[in-house]
């Protein structure tokens, strides 16, 4: 049970410290198969403050007894397991020892455990309340490792995983249920891994004596939208006998939804079940629908069917395809995997599977989705069904698996697909090539014949050719003037050969016209191809603004794959900006939806970017964990981009923390010639920082050559920073006599491009520069200049460097404006301790505020006690105060 226990040893030792802290009292609860038990005795593992007694319900007349010791120096910790057992006058003792721990100050603490799947005895009903929530994947996935007795394949864990929706219990059973072979991917896994059986196992005695009724109506209608509740009104019209009884004790409502106070309960109320009771409750709820054409009613009456049904599945194909439909994927999904399931013709069905797929991925459930298209791939099945389900393969490793695999998957559906839709598959290898940070794989895939060129692309997009011609032999030409025919997929292959092809003159017209395409739209493909497209002309306000267009489209539309990659787009085109707190936020979030959607390839281009936004602001800490978590994907699944982005992110820290030297050696490898250069369109945005790292460490010899490709580069017009970060480049490297005038060029040519970050660092330079020839008086303007903008973009050890120059220098810096009263104590902290003071002023545990930050528990232990450090504080009760004081105040956060 290690997995398991690691997961929750955390929570409950933040529990037991906040027990010491605001009264003492907890009831513990979850639904079935949850852990309070193993809760419980963890607990009483970790407490050292006193004694432990646990206590059943004939021992309810002790509760006195056992209080007694917490009037000495040690406090005591009382344990009640399953207190929903216990009679009402025990209850009833055991609340008003839970009144006096609360109210009288008695040092104890008291934890109860009840199950959530039935309500609350009033007797508890008032008292503080701790849910346990699903296992994470990473807790899920060291339960199975250490419940099975020999290696598990990685797919069948996480088929296990899914299935087991977090659940403990349900995950050790199912792991129970399979034999070595299974678990070790030797032999099948069963057509369903989450029978009836195995969750009446896990339930227990709790299902209720009824099978039909209110419970299994209310189950039939959640399952068919695969939502948590569902709508009161329509369960009650397909069970009228239920109108005038009271609500079963498995249910709750509220705003018109009728929902099971346990996800465990509602699937194992509708799976044991006899089939005929649940079809009895779908076709109910068909009939009772108020619109009997519309998709849910069909779903409802496809499974009262059984058999072959080839009406009913077309009918549910035309509703799932029908222009008015607004069902969500998840929706669309289940109705044409009913749909697949209905049909007796082996090609027909196999389309519906992939259209089924289609729709899984567009909801997020990548496992689903990689199931179906198992279905789908039948050598029955026509060639362009077998092509669109290695497109959609391709789409799915290209977000959570190896790129080269997807590439891979891609050209062959390029090979079975017509042509409009061959297009679009050797585009989306090009993708997995420039993931993978291959450009003449990337140029092969956008050639029109597909042969492989011999254009030595290393140094393609920093050599400009002087002529139109091709730079190599064997490589087709760029089109000099596509005709406008509306295609924007056209239009993005050629803008992005020619930018291979370094024809950047070339990539301007058919590049700028997929942006305006895709911004003329709500469609979140198109918008995603023009942010793209914006990102390789430096319009990092139309990036910015196709990227936002994106985001909302995903979410309107309900696409869960679509929202990590609009964020992922972003976010980027915000740290091109020069806005890297707003690409924190939206990395931040882009991390979580990845997670949700099983996209670990996304997550590891988001934590690239909190990486780079952690080196800006100084946190080590952050930037090597998010760097690491990177990396680890990258290495997996070949992902070069993320790769060099986290390197570049940890150089970028070294090179803020004073440590020029190391700065350099992490970046020569990727800007400089050679086989580990970084990703071809990545590595030239980190010389500026090389060049610094290197001028700072003495060694300025070592970045000339590279500035003079950097220059190419800044020429391009692809980034609105290269112009001035060229000048600046030259000014390290230049003589003495035009250094001067090189640093002032580049700060006029910081006025063209937004972000405090940029300009601030040259500042700094510069002012290093004017102090060490004694013109000290420029010195201190330039220094302080530089200060100011460091902290208005929240860099504090770039500050502090300024500030030490200003220092050795002869001046101390400029006083920060006055803060408003009470402002001063949260003003010391750092960005990322201020947003955890603020969660964990708000209530959130410590696992909470890693969940909402995307940061790990023991980084927010981390910040934590810095935090109680810097302001002096002993416990989350004084931070409380302390927050509310200050925003009473008007002190920001």
């Amino acid at each position: 049970m290690t997995g398991h226990t690691t997961a929750r040893q955390r929570l409950t030792a933040e529990l037991l410290d906040a027990l010491r802290t605001d009264g003492g009292v907890r009831v513990v609860t979850g639904e079935p198969g949850c852990g309070r038990t193993t809760f419980l005795d963890h607990a009483a593992r970790l407490f050292r403050a006193g004694p432990v007694r646990h206590l059943r319900a004939d021992q309810a007349h002790e509760l006195d007894d056992a209080l007694r010791p917490a009037t000495a120096a040690a406090p005591v910790l009382l344990c009640v397991d399953d207190a929903h057992l216990w009679d009402a006058p025990a209850r009833a003792t055991l609340a008003r020892a839970a009144a006096r721990i609360r109210g009288t100050g008695v040092r104890a603490a008291l934890l109860v455990t009840v199950p959530d799947h039935r309500r609350v005895a009033p007797e508890l009903a008032d008292l503080p309340v701790l849910r346990l929530g699903p296992l994470t994947p990473a807790g899920a996935a060291l339960l199975v490792r250490d419940a099975a007795d020999e290696a598990v394949d990685p797919a069948v864990r996480e088929e296990l995983i899914t299935a087991a929706e977090g659940n403990p219990a349900l995950l050790l059973a199912l792991v129970r249920r399979l034999s070595p072979a299974q678990l070790s991917g030797r032999r099948a896994l069963p057509p369903s891994l989450v029978t009836g059986e195995v969750l009446a196992e896990v339930a227990g005695d709790r299902l209720p004596d009824d099978p039909g009724g209110l419970p299994l109506t209310t189950a039939a209608a959640a399952r068919a939208t695969g939502e948590e509740d569902a709508d009161e009104e329509l369960v009650l019209r397909a069970c009228p006998s239920a109108i005038d009884g009271p609500l079963p004790d498995l249910l709750t409502r509220g705003e018109g939804r009728l929902r099971f106070r346990s996800t465990l309960m509602l699937r194992a109320v509708y799976a044991t079940a006899p089939s005929a009771h649940r079809r009895a409750a779908h076709l109910a709820l068909a009939e009772a629908a108020t619109e009997p054409d519309e998709l849910l009613p069909l779903l409802h009456r496809s499974w009262a069917t059984t058999g072959p049904a080839p009406d009913v599945a077309a009918s549910l194909t035309r509703a799932v395809t029908d222009p008015a439909c607004t069902a969500p994927p998840a929706l669309r999904r289940r109705a044409l995997t009913r749909a697949a399931d209905l049909t007796p013709d082996g090609a027909e069905r196999a389309r519906r599977h992939l259209a089924a797929a289609q729709q899984a991925l567009l909801a997020g459930h990548t496992a689903d989705a990689l199931r179906l298209l198992e279905r789908a791939r039948g050598r029955s099945a026509p060639a362009s069904v077998r092509g669109g389900a290695e497109l959609l393969r391709g789409a799915v490793l290209l977000a959570d698996g190896p790129v080269e695999d997807a590439r891979e998957s891609f050209l062959l559906a390029a090979d079975l697909l017509p042509p409009p839709a061959a297009a679009r598959a050797t585009l989306a290898a090009a993708d997995a090539a420039w993931s993978a940070g291959d450009p003449t794989a990337c140029l092969s895939a956008l050639a029109p014949t597909r042969t492989p060129p011999t254009l030595p692309l290393a140094e393609a997009c920093v050599r400009v050719p002087r002529s139109g011609t091709p730079t190599a032999p064997g490589v087709p030409a760029v089109r000099r003037n596509p005709e406008p025919d509306g295609d924007p997929s056209r239009d993005h292959r050629d803008g992005l050969r020619a930018v291979l092809l370094a024809r950047f003159d070339l990539a301007a017209a058919p590049l700028r016209r997929v942006v305006d395409h895709g911004l003329r739209g709500s469609d979140p493909d198109h918008l995603l191809r023009s942010a793209a497209a914006a990102l390789m002309l430096g319009d990092v306000t139309s990036a910015r603004r196709a990227g936002a267009r994106a985001l909302a489209a995903a979410r309107t539309s309900g696409s869960a794959a679509l929202e990590p990659r609009a964020l992922e787009y972003l976010a980027y085109a915000e740290l091109r900006a020069g806005r890297h707190q707003l690409a924190r936020t939206h990395a931040e979030e882009g991390l979580r939806t990845a997670a949700r959607a099983g996209q670990r390839n996304t997550a590891a281009h988001h934590h690239a970017v909190l990486a780079l936004a952690a080196s800006i602001e100084g946190e080590a800490d952050l930037v090597a964990e998010h760097a690491e978590a990177a990396l680890r994907t990258a290495r997996r699944h070949g992902l070069a981009q993320a790769a060099t982005l986290a390197h570049w992110a940890a150089a970028r820290a070294d090179l803020g923390a004073g440590r020029p030297r190391e700065a350099a050696q992490r970046l020569g490898p990727l800007v400089l010639p050679g086989a580990r250069r970084g990703h071809f369109a990545v590595w030239m945005l980190a010389v500026p920082c090389f060049v610094e790292a290197t001028a700072s460490a003495g060694r300025p010899q070592h970045a000339a050559a590279v500035v003079e490709s950097f220059a190419l580069w800044a020429a391009c017009g692809a980034d609105p920073q290269a112009p001035s970060q060229l000048l600046r480049c030259r000014a390290l490297l230049a003589a003495p006599d035009t250094a001067d005038e090189l640093y002032r060029r580049a700060l006029d040519r910081h006025d063209d491009a937004a972000g405090d970050f940029e300009r601030a660092r040259t500042e700094l330079l510069y002012g290093k520069w004017l102090r060490r020839r004694r013109r000290l008086r420029e010195a201190r303007t330039r220094l302080e200049e530089a200060r100011l903008g460091f902290e208005r973009c929240g860099a504090r050890l770039w500050a502090q460097q300024a500030a030490d120059e200003l220092r050795a220098g002869g001046a101390a810096p400029a006083a920060a404006p006055a803060a408003s009263p009470g402002a001063g104590d949260l003003a010391r902290l750092t960005p990322q301790q201020l947003r955890i003071a603020r969660y964990v002023a708000g209530g959130a545990t410590n696992r909470e505020v890693a969940l909402s930050l995307s940061v790990s528990t023991r980084t927010v232990d981390y910040h934590l006690r810095n935090v109680f450090a810097t302001l002096g504080l002993r416990s989350r009760v004084e931070l409380v105060r302390l927050v509310e004081q200050e925003e009473k105040t008007g002190a920001r956060l």
